[in-house]
């Protein structure tokens, strides 16, 4: 069934095409970006993020399918060994010309315990197979991100996370994981057992070794009531604190040259499962697209156009397990910075990025999202001992995406924004010893567990500047 939102839109885009074409958007810059050679000059293979923007020539491509495999592989590969999963992330974390390493052959659950609901997954596991797998011995996560396409092992070494001011991301769930060092010895680490290096390495970013099992703490399978709703944008801002007392889950979608705002909710519910319908988002997003084409340059017939389109949407809602309902397709590929700022200057911050966004950037269409996560105790986690707002700008894949450094990056900062490890930040270890308490002391058992810097590409050498061999 064609909604009326999409109907609506149709109309809006196909009247505004013809009159404005010529103020729009020159179509000959929406081009697929050119693409790297398919192999380098010594013949080794492409590898490429998912969004495109970073790839690499590994001279090595490991697949370990168990421990001992890993171990024996790590004492003769060539550095830097790194980790790899989707490819999600939009920084350079996987970039290697030495061994590249895939732990699509460590994948499933490797035994669980039905009376503290906790599981034990093989690191390769992808969140979109998880969420099945658990839901078969009645357990879920806690909580998920709004993608579920990355590894497991490679979500929680870049502190990804959900919604929820009383929920704290993926790595709040870790009971404990075994980690393979540089020198190939497999530890187990908890927050009893190797506990330094649990804290240090649970949001690691592959720096400290590579993480082959986790065991998570979850709970019981619950329903949830998923809402999604078009709002004004200032009363959302506004009734933001509010909102977040009001559901488990929540968060919303600031849409930039338009004054309205999707909100997303969810919550624990005893209604009988309602399907989610099928997906609108993606349409919408395109919507958005066509009239940043052909009204970017004509700000208030932008705004007449998306009111159209959008301001007449009905909520929709749908029941379901939370597992199938707190992550979603995202199949438009973009680049993303995300920060995460104290939660009391989350709305500050917000409104100066699209203040700014809307002043200098008319290109920009994408939703602007924003979260909140509960504080944890990993030395590395952006929400070590802080509960935090999360700003989320992301950019059509075959856009600009340089003006975050330039625009989006200093606001965030002034609020003494943390960046997301696994999405665009122009950050360097002295940044990060001013953000993170414990930097100084992760840095430091990072050089003893792998002394020789096996694990070190050139990003991470950013990131622990003077901390590599």
């Amino acid at each position: 069934m064609v909604s009326r939102r999409l109907v609506l839109g149709a109309a809006a885009t196909t009247l505004t095409a013809g009159a404005a074409g010529a103020i729009g958007y020159r179509a000959w810059r929406d081009r697929e970006p050119a693409a790297p050679p398919a192999q380098d000059s010594q013949g080794r293979l492409l590898w490429r993020n998912w969004s495109g923007i970073e790839h690499a020539y590994p001279a090595q491509r490991l697949a370990p399918a168990s421990e001992d495999e890993l171990a024996a592989l790590l004492r003769t590969a060539v550095a830097p060994v790194r980790p790899v999963g989707a490819g999600h992330s939009f920084t350079g974390l996987a970039t290697t010309d030495g061994a590249l390493v895939s732990f699509d052959a460590m994948t499933g659950l490797a035994g669980h315990d039905a009376d503290a609901r906790r599981a034990t997954v093989w690191s390769g596991t992808r969140l979109s197979d998880l969420g099945p797998a658990l839901a078969e011995i009645d357990q879920e996560m806690p909580n998920l991100p709004d993608i579920n396409k990355q590894s497991l092992a490679g979500a929680l070494a870049t502190g990804t996370h959900g919604t929820g001011r009383l929920s704290p991301a993926l790595h709040g769930g870790v009971a404990s994981f075994r980690i393979a060092l540089a020198d190939g010895e497999i530890k187990t680490c908890s927050p009893r057992e190797n506990a330094e290096l649990y804290h240090a390495a649970l949001v690691g970013l592959g720096a400290f070794g590579l993480v082959t099992q986790i065991e998570l703490q979850n709970q019981a399978l619950t329903r949830v009531l998923k809402r999604s709703w078009v709002a004004d944008l200032e009363q959302t801002l506004e009734s933001w604190p509010e909102l977040q007392r009001a559901h488990r889950n929540i968060e919303f979608y600031a849409v930039p040259f338009t004054d309205m705002a999707v909100i997303i909710s969810c919550d624990p519910t005893d209604r009988p499962v309602l399907p989610r319908g099928p997906d609108e988002d993606t349409s919408g997003l395109m919507l958005l697209k066509g009239l940043r084409d052909w009204l970017g340059l004509a700000p208030q017939a932008r705004r007449a156009a998306a009111g159209l389109a959008f301001g007449g949407a009905e909520p929709t809602e749908a029941v379901d397990e939370a597992w199938k309902m707190l992550s979603n397709e995202r199949p438009v590929r973009f680049n993303e910075m995300e920060y995460h700022v104290p939660i009391e200057a989350q709305v500050p911050a917000l409104r100066e990025v699209i203040a700014a966004i809307e002043k200098h950037r008319s290109d920009v269409f994408f939703p602007i999202e924003a979260r909140t996560v509960q504080q944890d105790e990993a030395w590395l986690s952006p929400f070590y001992r802080r509960d935090s707002g999360s700003i989320a700008v992301h950019t059509y894949y075959k856009d600009d995406h340089e003006f975050l450094y330039e625009l989006v990056e200093p606001i965030l900062r002034r609020y003494d924004g943390r960046p997301h490890w696994g999405k665009l930040h122009s950050l360097r270890a002295a940044d990060f010893a001013s953000l993170y308490p414990r930097f100084a002391e992760a840095a430091a058992l990072r050089r003893e567990v792998d002394p020789n810097g096996l694990f070190m590409n050139a990003h991470l050498r950013k990131v622990f500047a003077g901390d590599e061999t």
